[in-house]
């Protein structure tokens, strides 16, 4: 495939989080580059953070690696080691199954975009060392740290209102997975 049109590729917005955890991604929207493009081995996400959005709730992968890239705009990335501004360019890697929570927040005046890129594995789990959240993929919910199960999102809450759409789980593209779990 020849160059894309990001212009021709729509713009999501929702998670999946249940509530009370959802609120932190309002002001992120994306784009499914991968998808577009044909891509079927990874995801690729062009996402845009709105000041004060951040990219997802802090989270660890026990099975997929993540790269980040900062296209434009400033980004403070959290990890387990501290914070690090975050300019275009600059890049950060995330190895499954080391656990070190980290995620982008935006707390500049201007928006800001990132290129996210990973795979989808569905025995991944998400763990999110901040709040009692677990995201199993396997059965495409969360639970607490317990297993207590979450409730689904309401279809007509706003911030689902791209998931609630969505195709079965075995249906979905990558680029549609890479970002079931935030």
């Amino acid at each position: 495939m020849s160059r894309l049109d990001l212009s021709s590729i729509p713009v999501l917005t929702g998670t999946g989080y249940p509530e009370p955890f959802a609120e932190i991604v309002n002001g992120r929207s994306r784009q499914a580059l991968g998808e577009a493009g044909g891509l079927t081995q990874f995801g690729v996400n062009l996402v845009e953070l709105k000041p004060g959005a951040a990219s997802s709730q802090r989270h660890w992968h026990t099975h997929e690696d993540e790269f980040v890239m900062v296209v434009s705009g400033e980004l403070t990335l959290i990890t387990d080691e501290g914070e690090t501004l975050m300019r275009a360019g600059d890049c950060a890697a995330f190895p499954a199954g080391k656990p070190n929570g980290h995620h982008l927040v935006n707390r500049s005046w201007g928006n800001a975009l990132f290129v996210a890129v990973g795979p989808t594995i569905l025995a991944d789990r998400a763990n999110y060392p901040d709040i009692d959240l677990v995201y199993d993929g396997t059965t495409d919910s969360y639970t607490h740290r317990d297993g207590t199960p979450y409730p689904k999102r309401d279809a007509a809450a706003p911030a689902a209102a791209v998931a609630a759409d969505a195709p079965a789980l075995e249906e979905q593209t990558l680029d549609q997975r890479v970002y079931r779990h935030e």
